[in-house]
């Protein structure tokens, strides 16, 4: 791989500088978006604080085939979610430690947010949010290969159509349009209702993966001496004044003794995700204000929304034994999506598939179900979950992990959502293209059939699609429910903004990654819109 040049911001001889126009808490997925389209101005100064270390020249992170060796590993702060009324306790959310964030971690599929997604958030009092205004950052973040004049052929993120190369992937897609659910391309500006297809993903020819940092920041780190990032280095707490402007951040500095501020002239950008953007909020007094006193913390702002309306993708497993041996190499081994809709009337699809070439018993093998190391599966998710979550502090004490409780699967549709995808799953299978390659199904294996059995199975296996989101969303100005204005102002304090998957009002259909990306590069608009 090339390498890049980057600036060792964290050597011990180094003093750093205290004071920079604005400070980007987070380089991830958003984070190193703002800050890479902040610092194209060479008068402009940006920090960027990441608790990870740097992806340069690191083949662990970059190399996108390897994704799933990054879960539960050193790069991934596991989270643990609380024990579930209705769902799987074991189930960890994988949130990334690494420059580039989830970007650098997860299997890069790249999905346009769907218009009517988009729309619906404008008209939730979320101005300047429409398919009409973010269609155009899509375009402008892309360099696509798909066709079509709605996409774009210069923008820093590659997006390329997985090629055709594994045999029973394709012997899927035709099995599909045997049951009614013909091959549709993606990304074409129209929402695909019912269709699959090969997945886009954002990943270079090389196979190293076009993430944020790879995309945005490997090409400047060096070049731009205004532009600071900082690795090692996790945020305590953001720091506000007398008239509750947020004037700069706390961090704990790489020796991890000793505590500096970094003070921001003009804006803080938090962009910790969905579950640490809520977490450092609350634990700088902005979030609800009774749980935050019987945690030790003096609120700033009672903001009831902060943390709350947790939102993701729950998913399903179902998975077969292969007769024929799986592919051995694969861009990124989930290459094809199956949308579908359970009930007449809808105008977005409410179930989705990813398609496996690899065996997945991460929640299946505890439960006794059988495996096999030469398997595909299908995993059926809720694209439009209703069971919401929270997002709270286990401590004062900002090493602390939160408390994440999803809530899963406690609101009956997204139950009968998921039932109706492990029988369509089969049905899908049982077709004749499928007959070379389906061999026994190992679970949830053909004698769970009821609904009773289904649910069992699925409460006790089910996974996530590692989609957290909505926990500091925005909404119109005087909506006291949402913590954040259309401009991602976080309301009742000045000089702070959120740029992540928390700001959105509902979690998007199809995988946020490159809506993520957008949000970081409509957040970069506002501030330069407002710069004087």
């Amino acid at each position: 791989m090339p390498r890049e040049a980057p600036v060792d911001e964290n050597r011990a001889d180094r003093t750093p500088v205290d004071e920079f126009d604005y400070v980007v808490v987070g380089g991830g997925t958003a984070g190193a978006v703002v800050a890479a389209r902040l610092s194209e101005d060479p008068a402009v100064s940006v920090c960027v604080l990441e608790a990870g270390p740097s992806d340069v020249d690191d083949p662990a992170v970059l190399r996108l085939d390897r994704w799933m060796a990054l879960l539960e590993s050193g790069y991934d702060w596991d989270y643990p979610v609380e024990p579930q009324e209705n769902g799987n306790s074991f189930l960890r959310h994988a949130r990334a430690k690494v420059l580039g964030g989830c970007s650098s971690h997860n299997s890069c599929i790249a999905f346009w947010a769907p218009a009517e997604d988009l729309d619906e958030w404008g008209a939730l009092g979320c101005t300047g949010w429409s398919a009409a205004d973010c269609f155009p950052l899509f375009q402008r973040l892309e360099t696509n290969d798909a066709p079509g004049d709605h996409h774009g052929r210069s923008g820093p993120v590659t997006l390329r159509s997985v090629p055709p190369h594994d045999p029973c992937g394709v012997a899927l897609l035709e099995a599909c349009a045997a049951a009614g659910i013909p091959t549709t391309p993606f990304n074409t500006g129209r929402t695909v209702l019912r269709g699959a297809n090969w997945f886009q993903i954002n990943c270079r020819p090389d196979g190293v993966r076009s993430s944020a940092s790879v995309s945005y920041l490997h090409p400047v780190l060096g070049t731009r001496p205004r532009l600071d990032v900082r690795t090692g280095v996790q945020a305590r707490r953001l720091v506000f004044d007398d008239a509750r402007r947020c004037t700069g951040v706390d961090y704990l500095s790489p020796d991890l003794i000793h505590t500096r501020t970094v003070r921001a002239r003009r804006e803080v950008v938090l962009s910790c995700g969905a579950i640490d953007s809520p977490k450092l909020l609350m634990l700088s007094g902005i979030g609800p204000a009774g749980h935050l006193r019987a945690t030790g913390i003096e609120p700033l702002v009672d903001s009831p929304g902060v943390g709350s309306h947790l939102q993701d993708h729950p998913e399903g497993v179902i998975m077969w034994d292969a007769r024929q041996p799986m592919v051995t190499s694969s861009t990124q081994w989930w290459e094809i999506g199956i949308f579908a809709a359970t009930e007449p009337g809808l105008d977005r699809p409410d179930l989705m598939f990813h398609y496996g070439s690899v065996p997945f018993d991460m929640n299946t093998y505890r439960r006794g179900y059988p495996t096999s190391e030469n398997a595909f599966c299908l995993t059926p998710n809720v694209t439009r979950a209703r069971s919401l979550g929270t997002v709270r502090l286990r401590t004062r004490d900002f090493r602390d992990k939160p408390r994440v409780d999803p809530r899963y699967f406690t609101d009956e549709h997204d139950v009968r959502v998921m039932t109706h995808g492990l029988r369509l799953a089969r049905e899908i299978v049982a077709q004749a293209p499928m007959a070379g390659w389906a061999g026994a199904e190992l679970a949830p294996g053909p004698g769970v059939r009821s609904d009773a059995d289904l649910l069992d199975y699925i409460r006790t296996t089910h996974n996530t699609v590692y989609h957290p989101a909505c926990t500091v969303r925005m909404g119109a100005p005087d909506d006291p429910d949402t913590p954040l204005d259309p401009q991602l102002r976080v309301k009742g304090v000045t000089g702070l903004r959120v740029a992540d998957g928390s700001v959105m009002p509902f979690l998007t259909a199809v995988n946020p990654c490159i809506t993520t990306m957008m949000i970081g590069e409509k957040c970069a608009d506002l501030l330069r819109a407002e710069r004087p």
